[in-house]
């Protein structure tokens, strides 16, 4: 029998590039939206599931149990891009934030577990962020709530280590997707101190991901995961120079790596 796959956030991007990278190698593929009807020309079903809403959470992975039988690799991939100065960022959108990023793949991870561990197998694939590694301007609530998922990840992998399921993150650097266009964007207020560093700084992660890699890189570092007897903790996926930024913070005084940022960044 093929393995059952759930990708949470499957109708574009990364999540697309996957669910139809592991359809092609013979899985059984599902993947969710808020508004599955917008798209019926996909080549896995699209289910509906908003991770901010752990009733549909629920229905899914029910639906697919009763169906399938089982579920065998749960991909927390859904996610949402907010970018600003935190200090003229909104509570209600830093929240919300969280609760996409962060509280919906603790709900859907919580929902599958007693599925995965009454059939004493299961993975479940968190996709983080390399930007998670780091506080990066502009963009510290998004770094904030990718790195809170690597570190429950840590966690969670040694408490479910008795249960034969494994779990695992995957930290993409900046690749060629849409979460520019869906992501929250501060407003450049004109009174703002902030006005002239974020507007620069605004433009500059929008190229970044105008011209990121190729998703299929991730959908082949995925299925590479879904293969490997023992997975590690922790994977990078990405350009080599955003790899290395992770290496480089930790071997360089925080002062040194700190003004490389905001080298980068122009700031």
């Amino acid at each position: 029998m093929s393995k059952v796959v759930l990708i949470t956030g499957g109708s574009s991007g990364i999540g697309k590039s996957t669910g139809e990278y592991l359809t092609k190698k013979g899985y059984t593929v599902y993947g969710t939206s808020r508004n599955p009807a917008n798209y019926k020309d996909s080549v896995f079903p699209i289910i509906e599931l908003d991770v901010k809403d752990i009733s549909t959470i629920e229905k899914a992975i029910t639906s697919i149990i009763e169906k399938e039988g089982k579920l065998d690799v749960l991909i927390n991939n859904a996610g949402a891009g907010i970018t600003g100065p935190i200090e003229e960022t909104p509570e209600i959108e830093i929240k919300a934030n969280f609760e996409t990023n962060f509280f919906g793949p603790i709900n859907a991870i919580k929902t599958a577990l007693p599925y995965m561990r009454n059939q004493k197998a299961g993975l479940i694939i968190n996709i983080t962020s390399i930007a998670g590694y780091m506080g990066l301007p502009y963009r510290g609530i998004y770094s904030a709530s990718k790195g809170a998922l690597e570190l429950l990840t840590e966690a969670f992998r040694m408490e479910l280590k008795g249960f034969n399921i494994d779990m695992v993150n995957v930290a993409p650097g900046d690749f060629a997707t849409n979460i520019a266009s869906g992501r929250y964007h501060a407003p450049l207020l004109e009174d703002s101190p902030y006005k002239e560093s974020y507007g620069n700084t605004l433009k500059l992660m929008n190229n970044h991901v105008d011209s990121g890699s190729n998703p299929n890189l991730m959908a082949q570092q995925i299925f590479k995961i879904i293969n490997t007897k023992k997975p590690k903790g922790h994977y990078k996926v990405g350009e080599f120079m955003q790899k290395f930024s992770i290496v480089l913070k930790r071997i360089l005084p925080d002062k040194v790596y700190e003004r490389l940022l905001m080298n980068h960044y122009n700031l």
